[in-house]
């Protein structure tokens, strides 16, 4: 050890440089020694040390003597454990390596479990269990260090680690087992470090099971004392949400009541003034629903730390994602669990489980209780199957050496708890993850079988049973809610892994899963809502959606569960789940197909469902046929189903218009009101959602001044009989708003969609497909209006991200999107990227509807506009000219969408030297304009400046004067002065129009 020098008055030793040595979780220990040895006039580095297993020990341990000054490690068992190390190399390279540098190294031991046996060459002192002055006392007589009577203060006080800061709030417990993160712990850090003051939030972003409780938990633990205040807040629901985080406000001694409210603005303007405590760390765990954030999240000098899956946090916090483990990260975890095992077999677990915490532990926890074989292991899990095998056990019911698998568990629990056993096959009626098992006691007057009813009659018996699958990790409890309240689907459940639902599924006899899976199925029909319209219902009907299939509930003949598992059809449908929907449709009528007649009430409204759900999903030619094939069934089945017709009917025409037969759905249509109205009256809910179709037909007609007029009928109508909340009176504001841009009127449309798409983004969210359709009505509003108020183009392009990532690019309403900000930027310049847009939406309508579909033939006018303005005018008017032919051929001249093509294709050819036949059009569009849209529509008004540019070119320069000075004239008066398009037409650039790509 190395000699001391005394300095002048015997106040210090002579200075020396440490190196202090630390795992990760063991970080406040190495910053509180830190400040130990620097208040006695030493210098300290901190390193964190976790050694790359491929790398030799005895080089990581020579890289560390590379710094100047001793070298202390800060040891516990754990420490031993980094890597980890194949048997007996620590112990070799401590007698051999470490002790020929023994002058340089020394230790400091955190643990009262044992350490290596060669640990002993170190001679770690033990700061385990003690206090403060103590641990201080023995650290510098370790390291032969003099006490300064007078230390210097430090720069910013460090806690004694064992010292609890002054409120600790409900942190979990800190998992001895936490493996890795380090840097992702040293960035979170840093991050909220170097936040402005006020704006220090961070929310870790990740899926489910991917460790973020884990890190935020973790995080409070190491970096504790940097905090004088640490507040768990559980965010799942935000009333218990709400409540724990007002009970801050007794903690802190804010003298308030106990109204939430109050004690959250209390609360929030204490940490705001940092009194009395201006070191804090709030951690919002699972916070997810970022609406009416701005009354919760705290500002001021201390942290917020919030665990979410929403990806909306990136617009309010600094966000950082939580990725799946490194992969040593998940081979070191398996490889410390299951010592067993090798690198190259932890890899390929870890490989299997997409290195995703969750299973992984699951995985981890198997191999190291069974000892199993990893190639044995995998296999089971691939095949879903599981042996079982025999082992002696002892009096106490448990096995003596460690459980060879999850079946001798199950066996000798089925012995000893058989109540555990009940639970446990009843979960197996469910899917695995999470599981509502709180429906059982949620809905107690359930007809159950005889041999369940205990669950929910006997409370103590059923908190032993599932005490006991807890704590043998078979199942984790999820539980929601207050304690002692009332628990339902929402508030008590357990999560089960995907392997022990497979294992535990093998051990239960037919008999027994046949009653287990009534049972549920019934449970799942007493839990339905009753409304999957209301948006409010929907987190219940996701969590019951799951376990249709296992249930049985799919195959019952009960009309309650067949209701459900509409109900959950449904669901998918108007909350935007449509692969689901598709696919739980198709298993739907797999089962019912066999036992019920085709014609039953509950297989015409799965097909009508189906049939929503796949014209949603963009397959217009099944929902058609689907409904073609109904309706052949009804019409010639003996006794007339009227009602069934019309609703089959109106399914038809909705197919009918997405396939462009605009006329064909119009007339069909009207026959579905006029018999609704007569069946069921003017304002019952079909016979609305008619209307509303009749309105989505007379605007592909080009009717726009009829459809708004129905529109409106219609929005006040499901106002007074839905209200205002509802997700089809927010539909018909969507149809209000997009008539009136339709009709030209920009900035009523801009003025009344905004608050619509409030209301959208309270009720249904702001992902959901008819609130994305919201704000694209307004997008294109802004846009037409001119973009006076913003520029619309960062908020277009952010929304057609969300389109793409819920649809996808080949969807109808991404591809509708795609065009609209395709035309946006060649107005604005960026003409490469135009052009991919514009093709790649073009390509998308053909291969998605067929070149003969109005939608697809109109979207040629929007390429030849791209090619006009790069200078390819003979390709372009070969586009013009082609768009026009084709939707006169299919709309008839007088239809908006032609006159567009027509304004484009006058411009073509007086571009190309034609120009009588471009005066001859431009005369042509203008008089069918005024006819179709009125004198002060934008398109008419387009046309009479066009025809004033054709009349200069044919030389005809008085009558050019007049048109040109009423055109300017209506501009100003309808757009006003500095819209782009009155600007434009002052300037006499030639008046274009862009195709905008609707299918109802």
């Amino acid at each position: 050890m190395a000699e001391q020098r005394r300095t002048g008055g015997g106040d210090t030793g002579a200075t020396e440089h440490f190196l202090v040595v630390f795992p990760g979780y063991h970080r406040s220990w190495a910053a509180w020694i830190a400040q130990v040895l620097e208040r006695h006039g030493h210098r300290v580095t901190l390193q964190r040390w976790d050694p790359p297993r491929e790398v030799p020990l005895e080089d990581s341990l020579g890289d560390l003597l590379l710094s100047s000054g001793r070298v202390l490690l800060v040891l516990d068992d754990w420490f031993f454990e980094l890597g980890p190390r194949p048997a007996g190399e620590w112990n070799d390279v401590l007698r051999g390596f470490v002790a020929a540098h023994a002058d340089r190294f020394t230790a400091v031991n955190l643990t009262n479990r044992p350490l290596l046996p060669a640990t002993a060459v170190l001679e770690p002192a033990s700061l385990w269990g003690m206090g403060e002055e103590g641990a201080e006392d023995r650290l510098l007589g370790r390291l032969g260090l003099e006490r300064r009577r007078t230390p210097r203060p430090p720069t910013a006080r460090v806690r004694y680690p064992d010292t609890r800061c002054e409120i600790w709030g409900e942190v979990p417990r800190r998992n001895p087992r936490f493996t890795g993160r380090d840097d992702l712990l040293a960035e979170l850090h840093q991050r909220l470090a170097d936040a402005e003051r006020g704006a220090a939030a961070c929310t870790l972003l990740g899926m489910s099971g991917i460790g973020k409780t884990q890190l935020a938990a973790e995080y409070a633990h190491r970096f504790s004392p940097d905090y004088d205040v640490v507040w768990w807040v559980n965010s799942d629901d935000r009333t218990i949400q709400r409540d724990r985080f007002g009970e801050l406000a007794v903690e802190l001694g804010l003298g308030i009541g106990s109204e939430p409210g109050e004690r959250i603005r209390a609360v929030r303007d204490a940490l705001r003034r940092g009194e009395p405590h201006a070191n804090w760390l709030l951690i919002f765990d699972g916070w997810d629903d970022t609406e009416g954030i701005n009354a919760l999240l705290p500002q001021g000098s201390g942290h917020v730390l919030i665990t979410s899956r929403n990806r909306g946090w990136s617009e309010h916090t600094d966000i950082l994602e939580v990725p799946a483990f490194l992969r040593p990260e998940s081979t070191g975890y398996l490889m410390r669990r299951a010592p067993h095992i090798t690198a190259a077999e932890a890899d390929e677990v870890a490989a299997e489980f997409g290195d995703v915490p969750l299973p992984l532990v699951q995985a981890a926890s198997w191999l190291g209780e069974s000892s199993m074989e990893v190639p044995e292991y995998l296999r089971m899990v691939r095949e879903r199957r599981l042996s079982t095998v025999d082992e002696p056990v002892t009096g106490d019911g448990f096995p003596q050496s460690s459980i060879t698998s999850w079946s001798i568990l199950l066996n000798r629990l089925r012995r000893a708890q058989p109540q555990a056993i009940d639970i446990l096959g009843l979960c197996t009626s469910f899917a695995p993850g999470r599981i509502p098992l709180g429906l059982i006691r949620a809905y107690p007057q359930a007809d159950l079988p005889e041999e369940l009813r205990w669950m929910a009659t006997d409370l103590p018996a059923w908190t032993r049973a599932l005490d006991t699958l807890v704590s043998y990790s078979v199942l984790t409890r999820e539980t929601r809610g207050p304690v002692g309240a009332d628990m339902g689907p929402h508030q008590e459940s357990v999560h089960m892994h995907r392997l022990v639902h497979d294992i535990v599924s093998k051990l239960i006899s037919d008999d027994s899963r046949a009653v287990h899976r009534r049972a549920v199925h019934t449970l799942l029909a007493e839990a339905d809502p009753g409304n999957p319209v209301d948006s409010r219902n929907w987190p219940r009907y996701a969590e019951l959606l799951p376990h249709l299939e296992l249930s049985g509930a799919l195959g019952s003949d009960q009309p309650r569960v067949q209701e459900t598992v509409l109900n959950c059809l449904r669901y998918c449908f108007r909350s935007g789940e449509y692969s689901g929907g598709l696919k739980l449709a198709q298993q739907i009528r797999e089962h019912w197909s066999r036992t019920m007649d085709p014609l039953a009430q509950p297989m015409l409204d799965l097909a009508n469902q189906e049939s929503y759900i796949l014209r949603a999903s963009g397959r217009f030619r099944d929902a058609y046929e689907l409904d073609r094939r109904v309706l052949e069934r009804l019409q010639s089945a003996p006794r007339r189903n009227e009602l069934a017709e019309l609703t089959t009917k109106s399914a038809m025409a909705n197919g009918l218009r997405h396939l462009g037969r605009y006329g064909e759905a119009h007339s069909l249509q009207k026959e579905v009101l006029e018999g609704t109205t007569h069946l069921l009256g003017s304002d019952e809910v079909t016979t609305l959602a008619a209307r509303h179709n009749l309105g989505v037909g007379l605007r592909l007609l080009g009717r726009y001044a009829e459809a708004y007029e129905l529109d409106l009928e219609t929005l006040a109508r499901r106002e007074n009989v839905l209200r205002a909340r509802h997700i089809n009176t927010l539909n018909s504001g969507n149809a209000v708003t997009n008539s009136l841009r339709l009709l030209g009127r920009y900035r009523d449309a801009v003025a009344r969609q905004e608050p619509v798409v409030r209301l959208h983004v309270q009720v249904l969210g702001p992902q959901h497909p008819q609130t994305l359709e919201a704000r694209a009505q307004l997008a294109m509003g802004r846009r037409r209006e001119g973009g006076f108020t913003q520029d619309v183009g960062p908020s277009m392009a952010a929304l057609l991200d969300q389109l793409v990532q819920l649809h996808g690019r080949e969807h109808y309403r991404t591809l509708a999107f795609l065009t609209s900000y395709g035309n946006y930027l060649r107005e604005h310049g960026d003409l490469s990227r135009a052009r991919e847009l514009i093709a790649e939406a073009e390509a998308g309508y053909r291969v998605l509807l067929g070149p003969a579909h109005p939608v697809a033939t109109g979207m040629l006018a929007n390429t030849g506009l791209v090619m006009q303005v790069s200078g390819e005018r003979a390709e372009a008017m070969s586009m013009f000219e082609a768009s026009f032919a084709g939707l006169t051929a299919t709309l008839g001249p007088d239809h908006p969408w032609v006159l567009g093509c027509a304004l484009n294709a006058a411009s073509a050819r007086n571009f190309n030297g034609r120009i009588a036949d471009a005066v001859e059009l431009s005369r042509d569009t203008l008089r069918r304009a005024r006819h179709t849209l009125g004198d002060e529509h934008p398109l008419t008004l387009s046309c009479v400046i066009a025809l004033a540019a054709d009349l200069r070119a044919a030389r005809e320069h008085e009558e050019a004067g007049k048109l040109e000075e009423d055109g300017l004239l209506g501009l100003t008066r309808t757009l006003g002065a500095q819209h782009p398009h009155t600007l434009s037409a002052r300037q006499r650039t030639r008046p274009y129009w862009d195709f905008e790509p609707y299918l109802g």
